[in-house]
């Protein structure tokens, strides 16, 4: 940037188009004696502390007037976040923020003062990760109360908050974070590096569009590579652990790295109560996890081999009249799931009930009645709707749909051999899977490891838990 205002202000308004744009706002003032511009975005500056600015720069006087930027900048800007700038990408990119930037005649730098404001909403716990205990705040689209939000639970100076950007057009905040004495620092310089290479105009989609640029490769292996949370406990948790947290500016979630099945399965609510209620709420979710993805294939490979059904449970047979043939009915149902979830994103909160009601009662009652669709079906079909809100993940919930449905079609095709070569290739795609760091996405069960795979399986007593009395007994 050049010293004179003039030519400053000339470049910038043509830069900024101050002419077109309503909220990009510019006040020439003057400044013990000089004259000086003030730039800054309408709605990012709070309007009682840009006017007590205003009061202290027009009350300095020609005799106080200090030489240069760094001297007013230390002894004449009564604000805790000031900087200088005489680069003038640097000075774009912290105006379009929402910086204040300050330019005085033959100064040779700007003075930003960073007295941003984001409009937000309130902290409150996350309509999908919930908690039966435990803390009750959430990530919002607010960056900086993102942070402190992890900084609050973790008082450690080794605890790093890492700034970086993205986009060539959004610039979008993005910050890693981890502590320094736990992280693998070889794969947070991988993942440093990736960020700062990523050439896209934007990240349109926020954490999504940053995940599949950092995990461009087996985009057809629909099991997740990433773990998303919305709760501070969580992550906070995670960096515990010694990975590493992504935060994405506008973005209400964070990513995990790196992420094993094992990993995506475990929820807050685990370590919210005791051991054994943890170990049981973790295995019954692991259990029917399972069972969504092998209730109907199973039911279906029955019905086209009854000589397979045990004995006693010979009542699971269909007894009414197959119309349509039943691999056709689950997959209908499967599509009608998707479409009644859809809707319900879209229904107005004060029509959703008598919407739910119609929808039960003519996907229900009616649609057996009508012949359509067979009881069983629907029965079956329900459990597997309604167990996959049992993990809060949404990308594993349509991995195993996805899972499911290759395996319907195979049994439907290839009897007892379809069946099995379906599980077959679920099991594949989990083992071939990769993490981002390139490890494996089933340890510690490949390659085996019995005391981590314990961990993972059932809620350990946590390290630490001993009392300073029982010690001292000991």
């Amino acid at each position: 940037m050049a010293t004179g205002l003039e030519s400053n202000m000339t470049w910038l308004n043509k830069k900024l188009k101050a002419d077109q744009n309503f909220d990009v706002v510019y006040r020439v003032i003057h400044v013990g004696g000089k004259n000086a511009c003030i730039y800054f975005i309408d709605g990012f500056c709070k309007d009682e502390l840009m006017q007590k600015l205003l009061q202290q720069f027009m009350g300095i006087t020609a005799e106080d007037m200090p030489k240069d930027a760094h001297e007013m900048s230390k002894s004449f800007v009564p604000y805790v976040e000031v900087d200088l700038k005489d680069s003038w990408e640097e000075i774009l990119y912290s105006l379009m923020s929402g910086v204040f930037a300050l330019f005085v005649d033959g100064f040779d730098k700007c003075i930003l003062i960073d007295s941003r404001t984001y409009p937000s909403r309130g902290v409150e716990e996350p309509e999908k990760d919930k908690v039966l205990r435990g803390s009750k705040d959430g990530f919002v689209e607010t960056i900086v109360f993102n942070t402190a939000l992890i900084r609050r639970r973790i008082r450690s100076t080794e605890l790093v908050m890492e700034m970086m950007h993205a986009g060539k057009s959004s610039k979008t905040d993005i910050v890693l974070c981890y502590m320094d004495n736990r992280v693998d620092h070889a794969f947070l310089e991988k993942i440093r590096d990736r960020i700062k290479h990523i050439q896209v105009d934007a990240l349109t989609m926020n954490q999504e569009s940053l995940a599949e640029c950092l995990y461009d490769r087996k985009w057809y292996n629909p099991f997740p590579k990433f773990k998303f949370t919305e709760r501070p406990d969580t992550a906070s948790a995670q960096v515990l652990e010694g990975n590493i947290i992504i935060l994405v500016d506008n973005s209400p979630s964070v990513l995990i790295m790196p992420t094993s099945i094992f990993d995506v399965v475990e929820e807050a609510d685990d370590y919210y109560f005791p051991p054994i209620t943890g170990t049981y709420l973790r295995l019954s979710r692991f259990i029917i996890a399972v069972l969504t993805y092998l209730m109907t294939p199973t039911f279906l490979l029955l019905m086209k081999n009854p000589y397979l059904i045990p004995r006693g449970f010979e009542f699971i047979m269909v007894r009414d009249t197959v119309n349509i043939p039943l691999i056709w009915q689950f997959l209908i149902l499967e599509l009608a799931i998707d479409g009644l979830r859809l809707a319900a994103v879209n229904t107005p909160n004060m029509l959703s009930t008598p919407l739910s009601v119609m929808a039960a009662l003519v996907l229900g009652e009616f649609s057996v009645n009508s012949g359509w669709f067979n009881s069983e079906v629907m029965l079956y079909m329900a459990f597997v709707a309604i167990a996959n809100y049992t993990q809060s993940s949404y990308e594993l919930g349509y991995a195993l749909k996805f899972m499911r449905i290759l395996n319907l079609i195979l049994t439907a095709v290839f009897g007892i051999w379809g069946y099995v070569g379906g599980i077959i290739l679920c099991i594949l795609f989990m083992f071939t899977n990769r993490t981002v760091s390139n490890q494996s996405y089933v340890y510690p069960l490949f390659p085996f490891n019995a005391k981590q795979l314990a961990k993972r399986l059932f809620r350990l007593r946590l390290p630490g838990a001993l009392d300073p009395v029982r010690k001292e007994k000991k």
